[in-house]
């Protein structure tokens, strides 16, 4: 199903025009209401003028987190504060949150890119969408909502936590569609196992997971657990919270909704825009967006662009599978190495679960990176020998398709914390070492 065919199966030459049209006027907004970007502009020697085309969105100034953070809270909105009838936050842990305002189109824009998110799975107005995202200021719950009853869904606002009550309501009302982060769709999964609920055997079809990074493998094992087809969806705070891009049926890469939001793909560390297929460092602007529309804000998540025609019929570019986060990237003996690549090499094994965590340690002045990860019941109490065997063939592919030395530790199942939210993978004991 296509939500909005006008939009989404636009001719792209079409669709140019209409961006630059857009860009324009809301580069020409920002001049005159934000002093902030007024200033960016008038350093870079650029007015709404001079944007003619989409190559013109180069010469415009990048926005980052630290910007964002020097002008908290309302210093990039471009809209006086008694027309904004929304606040949302980043979920962030370190710092000022981001602060992100909606005028009344903005939440009408919102509902309707989350619409076509939905729809890119296979959702209907039939659907009842179980909505396991956290409400409140973090765009994942009330994002999903809106977009649901758009399309007509019957919403269920269970919000996240509280499994067992995940479990009863979605055999009770009859869900079809879950909306939650991969790693609580896995949490769902261990306690439906924990009290013998099939959820295979559930009118359960459709999971729509996002807001951390997941790999293939760990899609490819909540579909088989489930029962379910499940899709990658994209968004950020800083953008408009989730309905930025979503994966369709093909799922051959994340449709970006870019007739409001304009993707860039640059080099990290030159800044210089990169062709298409090229992986880099994800580039958004906003040209819709009244109160808080953002230029060319770097995402940090590492993806690349394909701008052909998809086999469901839309035009819009998708995006690659997001990799991983620059700054979330571990450098482990001079290889980068993102959380995501070691996941995919766990769902691999058949031995263990797809609960991890790594650990890291700096002995002797070298960052030392061991992988914690939970191993299946019926393995568990299996001879020492086999489990050394085990970790002994973790180490070794991680080695293979990563190219590093890292230390497996099996740990007892269900020892590492599940989550309700974003999974926390990382345990940084460097300062400590």
């Amino acid at each position: 199903m296509i939500w909005d065919p006008l939009y989404e199966c636009m001719d792209p030459e079409q669709r140019a025009e209409l961006q630059v049209r857009r860009l324009r006027e809301t580069v020409a907004r920002l001049e005159v209401n934000v002093p902030w970007y007024r200033e960016r502009f008038k350093e870079k020697g650029i007015t709404a003028h001079d944007i003619k085309s989409l190559d013109d969105l180069r010469l415009l100034p990048f926005t980052t987190k630290d910007d964002l953070r020097e002008t908290y809270p309302f210093g990039l909105f471009a809209v006086p504060l008694e027309e904004c009838v929304r606040i949302h936050a980043s979920s962030g842990t370190t710092g000022k949150p981001v602060i992100a305002g909606y005028t009344p189109e903005d939440i009408n824009i919102w509902a309707e890119t989350i619409a076509r998110t939905i729809a890119c799975g296979g959702g209907t107005s039939k659907d009842v969408l179980q909505n396991a995202y956290g409400y409140g200021l973090f765009t994942g719950g009330l994002g999903l909502h809106y977009g649901g009853e758009r399309l007509g869904c019957m919403v269920i606002p269970i919000s996240g936590g509280n499994t067992a009550r995940q479990l009863m309501l979605m055999q009770d009302l009859g869900s079809t569609i879950l909306c939650a982060t991969p790693s609580y769709a896995l949490t769902i999964i261990d306690e439906a196992e924990r009290v013998g609920v099939d959820i295979r055997k559930l009118p359960l079809r459709i999971g729509l997971f996002g807001a951390e990074p997941w790999s293939q493998g760990a899609q490819e094992t909540i579909e088989e657990r489930m029962g379910i087809s499940a899709h990658d969806i994209y968004g950020l705070t800083e953008i408009i919270g989730p309905g930025v891009a979503a994966e369709c049926e093909a799922k051959a890469g994340l449709h970006i909704f870019d007739d409001h939001f304009i993707p860039e793909i640059i080099d990290p560390e030159t800044e210089e825009p990169l062709p298409p297929g090229q992986e880099g460092e994800l580039v958004f602007t906003c040209i819709t967006k009244r109160a808080f529309p953002i230029i060319r804000f770097r995402t940090r998540d590492i993806t690349s662009l394909d701008y052909e025609k998809c086999e469901c019929g839309r035009t819009q570019p998708r995006m690659k599978r997001v990799t991983g986060r620059t700054d979330d990237m571990l450098i482990i003996r001079g290889v980068n190495v993102f959380p995501s690549q070691i996941e995919e090499v766990l769902t691999s094994i058949e031995e263990v679960e797809p609960h991890y965590q790594l650990v890291l340690t700096r002995p002797k002045r070298m960052n030392e990176l061991e992988i914690q990860v939970e191993v299946s019941p019926a393995i568990f109490s299996d001879e020492v020998r086999h489990l050394e065997e085990i970790e002994q063939k973790i180490a070794e592919r991680v080695n293979s398709a990563l190219g590093i030395r890292v230390a497996v530790k099996l740990v007892e199942p269900k020892t590492i914390e599940r989550s309700e939210g974003k999974a926390k993978r990382i345990i940084d004991l460097r300062e400590e070492g």
